[in-house]
C-alpha cells in the first residue's frame, strides 16, 4: 500500500508542475506553436507570440528546465522543440476542454472571420480547424510529432478524395501538409499545399467565397448544405 501511495503522490507532483508551467500564457502559446508548427528559433517564436525576446527567453528557460522543451545550437541560432511529442496531445485535450470538448466550438459568439478566414493561401478558424480534424480522425493525414510540423499522408486517402483534392496535384517543392497553429482557437487548421488544395476545391465548388479586400471567406448556401456533410463537427452560422 506505502508503495501505491508513494506512486501515487509522485504522479500528482507531476501533474501538479506540468499545470504550473502551462498556467502561464506566454508558456503555454510558446508550447502550443512549437507542438503544431515544429521547432522555432527565439527570434521566430517571439515574432510569432509578439513579445520580446528577452521577455520569453526567461519562459524558455523555464520549459527546458521542466524537461518540457530541448534546444540545439546551429551555427549562431539556438532552435526550440518540444521536449516530449506526446505534450502535444496534452495541449489539444486542454484546448478541447476550452472550448466545451469541441475543438472547433469557440467559447465566445462566433464572428463570420472566425468561421472561415484565410491564412496565406489556405483556410484557417473553425472551417480550416475542421479541415485539419477530418482529415486527421480520417486517416487521410498523419498528425505531427511536436519535432516538426509537418504531416505525412495516411493509408487511407478517401476523405481528401471527398474534399476533391488529389494529392498527386501538390506543387514540386512545396510543403505536402502543416498543422499551422490556429491563433484564435489555440488548436491547428491544414497549412502546406494539401491546405491550398482543399481551399481552392470549396471555391471551385461554390462552398465558400472570397471576399475581396479582405481575408474573410463567406459560407455560402451550397457550402451551409454540404460542408457540415464533409466536415462532420463544422457548423458554417456564427
Amino acid at each position: 500500500m506505502a508503495g501505491w501511495v508513494d506512486s501515487g503522490n509522485a504522479v500528482q507532483a507531476s501533474v501538479v508542475a506540468l499545470a504550473r508551467e502551462l498556467s502561464d500564457p506566454v508558456r503555454l502559446t510558446a508550447l502550443q506553436l512549437l507542438a503544431a508548427e515544429g521547432p522555432h528559433t527565439m527570434v521566430q517564436l517571439a515574432d510569432a507570440m509578439g513579445v520580446s525576446p528577452p521577455r520569453l527567453g526567461n519562459h524558455l528557460a523555464r520549459l527546458r528546465a521542466a524537461g518540457l522543451v530541448t534546444v540545439e545550437h546551429t551555427g549562431r541560432h539556438a532552435v526550440y522543440q518540444v521536449g516530449r511529442a506526446d505534450i502535444a496531445d496534452v495541449l489539444t485535450a486542454l484546448a478541447r476542454y476550452a472550448h466545451r470538448g469541441d475543438p472547433v466550438t469557440p467559447r465566445r459568439t462566433s464572428s463570420p472571420v472566425d468561421v472561415a478566414h484565410t491564412c496565406y493561401d489556405h483556410a484557417a478558424g473553425r472551417l480550416g480547424i475542421s479541415v485539419f480534424a477530418t482529415l486527421v480522425e480520417a486517416g487521410a493525414l498523419r498528425p505531427p510529432d511536436g519535432r516538426t510540423g509537418d504531416l505525412a499522408l495516411g493509408e487511407d486517402l478517401t476523405a481528401l478524395h471527398r474534399l476533391g483534392v488529389d494529392p498527386a496535384a501538390v506543387a514540386p517543392r512545396r510543403r505536402l501538409a502543416s498543422a499551422c497553429l490556429d491563433r484564435t482557437h489555440r488548436v491547428p487548421h491544414l497549412g502546406g499545399d494539401l491546405g491550398r488544395l482543399v481551399l481552392d476545391a470549396f471555391v471551385a465548388a461554390g462552398l465558400v467565397r472570397r471576399q475581396d479586400g479582405t481575408r474573410e471567406l463567406l459560407v455560402t448556401g451550397r457550402g451551409d448544405e454540404r460542408l457540415p456533410v464533409l466536415l462532420p463537427g463544422f457548423t458554417p452560422a456564427p
